[in-house]
């Protein structure tokens, strides 16, 4: 089959007409969605012009094709039928494998992987979220080299001749790109780092919204904080991560940050690229893990969910579950959820239910794992008790009769006994204060002695 001499870059929007390909494991399946709607989805946003699509049951991808031979010859006969330009596979494909299917198909192919970097590029606006796509495309192009000089290498002039153009065209775009990369990581290195620093630095709470693709994350900010944020219904709308202030339960002040959405079989280059952006949630005081309940495979979702913050380190920190979507799901629905995750917490961030119980647990849930103390504290001191209402729960105050101890000593200003729940860090801020305020026995350790 005679091929278009068409390449796609993975830096070029996408403008073709597409037929999709995947496999499915034999074997019965749960009632979910078809299996190549996130594939659909995903071509949609990349602005594929979609026109058929073919699955095939196989247990495991054939080595040469990665799809069967009788399959293939479907493919392109389905590509001939609708001209399509563009076949894209859900998987992650080999070079050799994408370039055998080309030679039959008569077509660019891509991969799952090549299709959400090409997204990927199209959303990045920032400079840090450009730079970590370029960090995503040069790993994944530096295999593939030999597809895109094929021209150069029929001017060879022989079989196994070596060194001809296209050979040497490779070596140097190899060099190349070895060194984009190492400037590129060198620079977002130094991007972690000072974001890093940044997070750490923070006096206030920190929560981060973490969930699937078009979970309703940016939703959710928007309702909770009352800032802009940028909104629609596809894939990938969040690259760059949003930083808004939030009140929380108590009066508590939250900075809460919005987060990349996460994707099934997401490219680990790309979650490696976006390391910087993701060092919100894994220094956060608690993470908001948002579910869309009207998924039909939302466990599942629940699952990769899980999986990335592993890979990202962000295993361990406390999660709230969120369920999104209460309009579209049903109560019902919810009672279901909450069997496997109780706890849970119900919104909808279209229409606003379940909010205020939302804040009302994330007031509740980050000082949950804070430490009860008692204090001694100057009854005029107005700075320390604004302190204590602000980044504390306070459980009883009493006052001290002079000459029963402690600070109340001192004959001077009448003292409270006050005993509350407070972050480590959140105990020393308050005694750098200077306004007079004493630990009685067992104050929880400093964050510098809990380390240690």
């Amino acid at each position: 089959m005679k091929r278009r001499e068409r390449r796609l870059t993975p830096t070029q929007p996408v403008r073709a007409r597409g037929v999709l390909a995947g496999l499915v494991k034999p074997g019965p399946r749960e009632a979910h969605e078809p299996p190549l709607a996130e594939l659909a989805r995903l071509a949609e946003t990349a602005g594929v012009e979609l026109v058929g699509e073919i699955a095939q049951k196989m247990a495991r991808p054939v080595g040469a094709t990665w799809l069967g031979r009788g399959k293939v010859e479907e493919l392109g006969e389905l590509i001939a039928e609708t001209d399509a330009d563009l076949a894209v596979m859900d998987g992650d494909l080999a070079p050799a494998q994408v370039r055998n299917l080309e030679e039959r198909l008569g077509c660019d192919v891509i991969d799952r992987t090549e299709l959400i970097l090409l997204i990927f590029a199209r959303r990045a606006s920032s400079a840090q979220a450009k730079l970590q796509v370029e960090l995503a495309q040069l790993e994944y192009a530096l295999p593939r080299l030999r597809r895109l000089w094929t021209h150069l290498e029929r001017q060879t002039g022989g079989i196994g001749v070596r060194g001809g153009p296209g050979e040497r065209q490779i070596e140097v775009d190899r060099r190349v790109i070895r060194r984009r990369i190492q400037r590129a990581r060198a620079a977002l290195a130094r991007v972690a780092e000072r974001r890093r620093r940044m997070v750490r630095a923070r006096e206030a709470f920190t929560a981060s919204l973490v969930g699937y693709t078009n979970a309703g994350k940016s939703t959710l900010l928007a309702r909770l904080t009352g800032a802009d944020a940028f909104i629609e219904d596809r894939l990938f709308a969040t690259l760059e991560t949003r930083t808004r202030k939030l009140v929380a339960g108590g009066g508590r002040k939250v900075l809460l940050s919005d987060t990349v959405g996460f994707i099934r079989d997401l490219p680990h280059h790309l979650v490696a690229s976006f390391h910087a952006t993701l060092e919100e949630a894994r220094e956060a005081d608690l993470l908001l893990h948002v579910v869309d309940l009207s998924h039909p495979d939302w466990p599942g979702q629940v699952e990769v969910v899980e999986r990335v913050l592993d890979e990202i380190g962000a295993e361990g920190r406390p999660t709230l579950v969120v369920f999104n979507k209460l309009d579209l799901a049903g109560a019902g629905a919810l009672a279901h959820a909450r069997v496997h995750h109780p706890g849970a917490v119900g919104v909808s961030g279209r229409t606003g239910e379940g909010l205020e119980e939302l804040r009302r647990v994330v007031g509740e849930r980050l000082l949950a794992r804070a430490a009860t103390v008692s204090l001694t504290v100057p009854a005029r001191s107005g700075r320390a008790f604004a302190f204590l209402g602000e980044w504390s729960e306070v459980l009883a105050q009493d006052e001290l009769a002079p000459g029963a101890g402690g600070a109340a000593d001192d004959g001077a200003d009448p003292h409270l006994r006050v005993r509350c729940r407070l972050r480590p860090r959140d105990l020393e801020r308050l005694l750098a204060l200077g306004e007079g305020v004493a630990v009685e026995p067992g104050a929880p350790k400093s964050e510098s002695e809990e380390e240690e």
